[in-house]
């Protein structure tokens, strides 16, 4: 029962509590890139949330079988971004054989999961949270999940202020800056949950 309360608990905060991108402001470059459309921000959150989970599961073997044995801890973000980097290049190698128009519409900001700090944020959390396997893989889906409802949030948002009315010097970038702000204000009436 203990354990799954904690895996609860870890599912709530990174998807709402401790959202990457509303509450820890991780992956930002790609939040406000890809949320122009709802379908290539579901696109990129799934691809977010597969790398994640998938990125999760590696670094926690990598760590505990290879840099901890060998006193390698500091070598913990390079070989973190390494594994990474990898993943991302078997994503888009899939994508781009199976489904073309996705990997033309998400673009640069594919390979830009590589360096998106919230896939590099969720595998170091989970080496200084001290979580388990499980735990780890848990964290790094439901941060995946986090990270694509803020981004699908934001670009049902961003299609529907297409249309709306606004001054001329709010059209674009800069209202997109004031809606993701009030998205994160939104997300913080999160942060007084608490699980029993």
């Amino acid at each position: 029962m203990e354990m799954l309360t904690s895996i609860f608990a870890i599912s709530l905060g990174a998807i709402l509590t401790n959202n990457f991108v509303l509450s820890q402001f991780l992956g930002i470059c790609p939040f406000m890139g890809v949320s122009k459309k709802i379908d290539t921000a579901v696109g990129m959150g799934a691809a977010v949330t597969f790398v994640m989970g998938l990125a999760s599961l590696v670094t926690y073997f990598i760590q505990h079988l290879i840099l901890v044995p060998m006193g390698l801890e500091y070598m913990q973000t390079v070989a973190f971004i390494l594994v990474i980097a990898s993943l991302v290049q078997f994503i888009e190698m899939f994508l781009q054989k199976t489904v073309p128009a996705l990997y033309t519409a998400l673009g640069v900001f594919l390979p830009l999961i590589t360096t998106n700090c919230a896939v590099l944020g969720v595998s170091i959390n989970n080496v200084s949270y001290g979580y388990n396997l499980i735990e780890s893989v848990v964290y790094g889906v439901t941060g995946g999940l986090g990270f694509m409802l803020a981004i699908v949030l934001f670009a049902s948002i961003r299609e529907r202020l297409e249309f709306a009315q606004c001054p001329k010097s709010f059209e674009g970038i800069p209202l997109a800056m004031v809606t993701a702000g009030l998205m994160a204000l939104a997300f913080m009436g999160f942060s007084g949950l608490q699980v029993w």
